[in-house]
């Protein structure tokens, strides 16, 4: 509030000679535009609400691409041609802000993978050799190690008949999931109860101090994406629409080092997100950008818009009066455009 902590500008703009392009796009209120996307940068489409950003990107670009590397989807709407330098990319994933699982056993660790080298931790321990337990038995979604009453689940279903269902923790297991003899395994004074209930920050600090450097370095993308406070078996029930995007994110940022480059679309990443928070989310963008990854992203909020490297800004207003490319560029051409709503707020970032 006081000025003293800001989001950086870029120390420059990044370029590329491999765009996407869309001629003559006219679905809902398009107006027969032709619109080229860059890769292997920070693409920001930009402009009011009902300006056809949406469209633009959901509706065309989206299914259209996907169509193209061979996947499935829905159809896409009205344009006349679709051409571009994208031989490199092998995938195109939207990043919503859609749950991570409807299953309440679905959590961070589950959805990044990192679960089954928790489990396998504690399957190496003495007291689980001599007892004869697998890494089966450190999971909530099997029979074998987890509480029977609840079935992993921590706590009990009553469904009520013309009220919205009750949970009462389980009895047996007091909502820790699992049974009581393998819950007295215990890997440096915990057990796997106390591991799913640490934070993100907190467990990485206790695997980096104990060895462990192979588990802290699978949790450490959730970290960069700024859910350092969420507990590892927190159910993705209770998570945030923000907060699950940027698990998904997290879950590329673990396997981004792949050949397989990926074209990656966000639809307001920054909503509910602390001006902290898109600091990090920033630094998680430009990870996936420099392993040759490229990013476009729907976007209002005006410190993520500043940061683009392209900004493709529709308008001029919504509805009726909008659907038209009204600027495109680096932000600072944006920023000096008559026409464009957006660049009178860039004038003052920049």
């Amino acid at each position: 509030m006081n000025g003293t902590s800001a989001i950086a500008l870029p120390a420059k703009r990044r370029t590329s000679k491999n765009f996407i392009t869309i001629k003559g796009a006219r679905e809902h209120n398009l107006k027969n535009i032709d619109v080229s996307f860059p890769l292997n940068m920070l693409t920001v489409v930009t402009g009011v609400s009902g300006s056809g950003k949406s469209t633009l990107v959901r509706r065309l670009l989206y299914p259209t691409l996907l169509k193209e590397l061979g996947g499935y989807g829905e159809k896409a709407g009205h344009f006349t041609s679709f051409t571009g330098k994208y031989t490199d990319l092998k995938s195109v994933e939207f990043v919503d802000q859609n749950p991570i699982g409807r299953s309440s056993r679905s959590n961070p660790v589950t959805y990044i993978k990192a679960y089954d080298e928790i489990r396998a931790l504690f399957a190496r321990q003495k007291l689980s050799n001599l007892r004869g337990y697998q890494a089966k038995h450190f999971s909530f979604n099997v029979d074998g190690g987890r509480c029977e009453v609840c079935k992993g689940e921590g706590d009990i279903t009553v469904e009520m008949q013309f009220m919205a269902d009750v949970h009462l923790q389980c009895d047996t297991c007091k909502g820790k999931r699992f049974k009581k003899e393998v819950l007295e395994v215990q890997f440096e004074g915990k057990n796997i109860d106390d591991i799913l209930n640490s934070t993100i920050d907190d467990a990485i600090s206790f695997f980096s101090q104990h060895e462990q450097d192979k588990l802290a370095k699978r949790l450490q993308p959730l970290q960069d994406v700024g859910l350092g406070y969420v507990t590892l078996g927190q159910s993705s029930s209770t998570l945030s629409g923000g907060e699950a995007q940027r698990i998904k994110l997290a879950s590329f940022l673990v396997k981004g080092n792949t050949r397989d480059k990926a074209l990656f679309i966000f639809d307001e990443p920054t909503t509910g997100l602390h001006f902290h928070d898109i600091k990090k989310l920033l630094k998680s963008f430009d990870a996936l950008i420099e392993k040759g990854h490229s990013i476009i992203v729907i976007e209002h909020n005006i410190e993520l818009i500043k940061c683009a490297d392209h900004i493709i800004d529709l308008g001029p207003l919504g509805g009726d009066e909008g659907g038209d490319l009204v600027a495109y560029g680096v932000p600072e051409e944006i920023a000096v455009n008559p026409k464009s709503h957006t660049g009178t707020y860039l004038k003052e970032k920049l």
